[in-house]
Parts: C-alpha cells; structure tokens; sequence
C-alpha cells in the first residue's frame, strides 16, 4: 500500500510540518516519518496549506548519464559509464512545488532534468546491493536544475548545480512503490520534452543506494536523483517546467 508524506506550512504558521495525504486532506505528523513521526489531530485541507519540499536532505547525491538513451544525446560521453557517476547538490539549492526557479546570471543557459528521487528512510552504509531496497524510504519528483554552460566552462559541476533554486523537489514522498518501470517526463509548457522509463536506467535503484552507501553514509532524508531520461534542454524567463512520474505525480515550477 501506497502513502503520501508532505512537508508544509500554513497560512498562520511560518514553521513547516510533515503531513500524511488522506484524500483531500492532510494529517499533520509529530514529525518527518522517518524518523518516526506519527500523525496527531491536526488535520487541514490540501486547499489551506502551502507545499514545501517534501525533504529537508543533509546532502543531495545525483546521478550522472544513467540513461542510455541520454548518454547516445550526450556530447561528453560516447559510452555508458562503467560505475555511476556521482555529484552532491547543497541543500541550500532546495525548493519546493510550484516555487521559482532562479536564473543566475552568471549562465546564458540553463537547463531542465526530470529525474525520481530516492528518499532514504535509515542511515546506510555500506549497504550489499540485495538489501539496499530495506533503506529506501519512498520516492518523489526532482528537478535537476543545470547552469549547461557553467557545466562546460568548470569541467567540474558542483558551480553548474548548485545554485540556490537548482533542486526543485516534490510535490510529496510515495512510500510502497514498485519504482522498476515508471514513466518519468520533463513537460515545458505544456510539451513532453523528456520520456523515459526506470527500467532503462543504466545502473537500477539497488545498485545506486548499495553504490553511493559505499562512498559516504546516508541518512534518513536524504535525497538520491537518479538521473535524467534524454531531451533536456534550456528554459527561460516565465517558462513552465513539470516534472511527470507515473505514481507519483506532477512537480511545477516556473522560471523566474
């Protein structure tokens, strides 16, 4: 069974909550429901209440060209990577639906990437590939905002992703989903630009959790993108992006 897990404000609050989504409505939680929160009487409508990003990540761990059909698109790689290619985002580069996308203007270009995001629900480490799945909390929407020609230009993409902005994230965490064969789209006002399935992710979601717990520990909250189907492409000022996953939902945000 599926659930829903929010993260918002109301309009009397400035302080954010978890919610567990019951219907068209939010049951506030003790706290984040992975670190055990349980739902107490507060119960608000989804129409009341501001959405934030669904995590709060002590770090952000993405994933590089982990789509073959990407990679083809890529004009810095002509093979598949042989291990997954890993970056960290800062938290500080967090917002949630239907917030602003900020165009730096150090960059002439940047980009979309619709991408699943793991949520991690235990601290991981060195975590075997067989149980990697027992650590994975839920999953949502991410945005991998890229500055493309800042990403050119260093050589390295810590500059190019990690704007303040560049990690739009939501609009919720699904528990209890099979995530080995879900659509996931980059929609630009109103139009697919990106269309891709998890299940020609080049390395899986066990693989990434075991991989990336063998570098550094995860905690609960954490954040995993997984990469990013072909079809990115620049977006600019007033430009709706949506973030499409089978199962999960629609994260929208626009370019301020």
């Amino acid at each position: 069974m599926s659930d829903k897990y929010v993260r918002f404000k109301t309009g009397s609050d400035d302080i954010s909550s978890y919610g567990l989504v019951r219907d068209e409505s939010v049951v506030q939680l003790s706290g984040a429901p992975w670190a055990g929160g349980t739902p107490t009487d507060r119960e608000y409508r989804l129409d009341e209440i501001t959405l934030q990003a669904p995590v709060e990540p002590s770090k952000i761990v993405c994933i590089g060209l982990n789509y073959h059909a990407h990679v083809k698109a890529s004009q810095s790689a002509d093979k598949p990577p042989e291990y997954p290619l890993i970056f960290l985002k800062p938290p500080s580069s967090v917002i949630g639906p239907e917030q602003s996308i900020v165009h730096p203007p150090q960059s002439q270009r940047v980009d979309y990437e619709a991408e699943l995001g793991i949520v991690i629900g235990r601290p991981a480490s060195n975590v075997p590939i067989e149980t990697a799945g027992d650590y994975v909390f839920g999953f949502t929407c991410v945005n991998d905002v890229t500055a493309r020609d800042l990403q050119k230009k260093d050589g390295q993409w810590s500059r190019a992703k990690g704007f303040d902005t560049f990690c739009p994230v939501g609009p919720w965490v699904v528990t209890g989903l099979d995530y080995r064969d879900l659509l996931v789209e980059g929609v630009l006002n109103g139009e697919v630009k990106q269309s891709g399935r998890t299940s020609l992710m080049i390395f899986d979601i066990p693989y990434l959790v075991s991989y990336v717990s063998s570098v550094m520990t995860l905690n609960p909250g954490d954040l995993i993108p997984t990469g990013t189907p072909a079809g990115i492409a620049p977006m600019k000022s007033g430009d709706v992006i949506e973030v499409r996953i089978e199962k999960i939902g629609t994260l929208r945000n626009t370019m301020a």
